[in-house]
């Protein structure tokens, strides 16, 4: 790494703020743009590198960032982030998301999508990630979006199922599920209503199949139970 020279002058061995997540070698931070400006800027540059819509650098205060590590002996490493407004009115869960170029492809750009869902659903609402997405990031989302919609209905036992109780178990929001529905071509739109075909969810294909053995692959899951956390309120003026 040509960064590693400068590192002998730095003691921090993790980012700053709140550890709010850890399980073995992988832990989240939250940390506030308003209380630690400058590294939230030098986090927002540094996504710049990998993302060309990012517009966002130094007007981070009305931020929290997510900073995901992997640790070793030498500290905790940065394996990406996402940034989430404080206050959103249209409950946006992710504001910007990155997975830095080394841990691509390897399952933890999917924790970072869960762990904002996993924020969403301790806040008792359902969230959305801003848009546009990055290319990358779209791809990523609309991989969970499909893989948590049909393990939900893989375990669904009841008669009837409501766009509304999916979105209020899964945290996602009901314009991203009616996406997501659609485009498996399960959602049919009858007397006035909204209708799940629940068929689908029992065929398998090609690429459902390759899919799964992505997954296994790559077998990052959260444990909610690890969770430390409190939604963030906004102080008194």
């Amino acid at each position: 790494w040509p960064l590693r020279p400068g590192t002998a002058k730095c003691v921090w061995r993790h980012p700053p703020g709140d550890e709010i997540y850890r399980k073995g070698n992988i832990s989240f931070f939250e940390v506030d743009g308003a209380k630690n400006k400058a590294y939230c800027q030098n986090l927002c540059l540094l996504a710049k590198l990998f993302l060309d819509h990012k517009t966002l650098y130094f007007d981070v205060e009305p931020f929290l960032f997510y900073v995901m590590t992997d640790a070793d002996a030498e500290g905790c490493h940065i394996v990406g982030y996402f940034s989430k407004e404080k206050n959103s009115f249209l409950n946006y869960n992710v504001s910007c998301i990155l997975t830095l170029p080394p841990y691509q492809r390897q399952g933890y750009g999917r924790m970072l999508i869960d762990f904002s869902y996993l924020l969403s659903k301790v806040e008792g609402k359902s969230g959305s990630p801003e848009k546009p997405l990055s290319d990358l990031g779209l791809i990523s989302y609309r991989s969970y979006w499909k893989s948590v919609v049909l393990d939900y209905l893989r375990r669904f036992q009841g008669k009837g199922i409501s766009i509304k109780d999916l979105s209020q178990e899964t945290a996602i929001s009901a314009y991203d599920i009616v996406s997501t529905l659609q485009s498996l071509g399960m959602l049919k739109y009858w007397k006035g209503r909204h209708l799940v075909l629940r068929n689908y969810v029992n065929t398998e294909t090609p690429e459902s199949s390759s899919s799964k053995v992505k997954k296994v692959r790559h077998d990052r899951t959260l444990d909610p139970e690890c969770l430390r956390w409190k939604p963030y309120t906004m102080p008194n003026r």
